[in-house]
């Protein structure tokens, strides 16, 4: 279930930024436009909501407030891919063109700011911090992404299981520096991660077995950073 509140007069005065002080965005470290900000409409969705459908006209973009989303494509024969898991502070539905290529739905549930795009269009043409950032935050999106196709193309099972626990411990997820309390499903992570839920299953385990996690109820506990690193790092580069 989606529930948005009413459209709000879009004020360009009105768009704050966090860290002003920093030259950079490293995505997702900050966010884009200030979740204080009275721009655009506040939008709640339900676990398992749909918030973009494949195919839908592109029209608004979305700011993640709290909780966390898929993207997902779906293929012939009734089978889809994750393309990504989004957090806080994340935006998505920017990159449309015409319309979107991936549905987005929420994997827990979510608070989000919608705009229109040509707000954000409006925004990067008047204000030169925020086209910067802008830029700065599709630079690093567009690295991610190429990542994850090496991790897709040329990493074996086991280290792509690697690779995302480490991406996972470097994201706002309610996650700590040994701590995973993964909110998407070992389905998600098997169609983010190209393998079957058997897969994903079994080399959980095998990590467990090697001392470099422990499953406890559902969390994913790291026990050997170094052995979880060299198993996976070279997808991070």
């Amino acid at each position: 279930m989606i529930v948005a509140a009413e459209d709000t007069p879009i004020n360009r005065n009105a768009v704050l930024y966090s860290n002003l002080g920093s030259p950079e965005l490293s995505a997702p470290d900050e966010y884009l436009i200030d979740p204080a900000t009275s721009a655009g409409t506040l939008v709640r969705v339900d676990r398992d909501g749909e918030i973009i459908a494949q195919g839908d006209k592109a029209g608004y973009c979305f700011q993640i407030t709290s909780g966390c989303v898929r993207a997902v494509k779906l293929i012939e024969g009734g089978r889809r891919q994750v393309g990504e898991f989004l957090f806080a502070r994340d935006i998505f539905g920017w990159e449309a063109l015409s319309e979107h290529e991936f549905a987005v739905e929420a994997v827990t549930p979510v608070v989000l700011r919608r705009f229109r795009l040509s707000t954000i269009e409006e925004f990067a043409a008047n204000d030169r911090l925020f086209a910067r950032k802008l830029q700065r935050y599709i630079v690093a999106k567009v690295q991610t992404g190429r990542a994850h196709l090496v991790l897709l193309g040329r990493k074996t099972a086991a280290e792509r299981i690697s690779s995302f626990l480490l991406e996972m411990l470097g994201r706002p997820s309610g996650c700590t520096t040994s701590a995973l309390d993964l909110p998407m499903s070992r389905a998600d992570i098997a169609d983010y991660l190209g393998l079957t839920i058997e897969t994903v299953c079994r080399e959980l385990r095998n990590l467990h077995r090697r001392g470099v996690i422990v499953i406890r109820r559902g969390r994913i506990v790291i026990s050997d950073h170094r052995a979880l690193r060299s198993d996976g790092s070279v997808w991070l580069h």
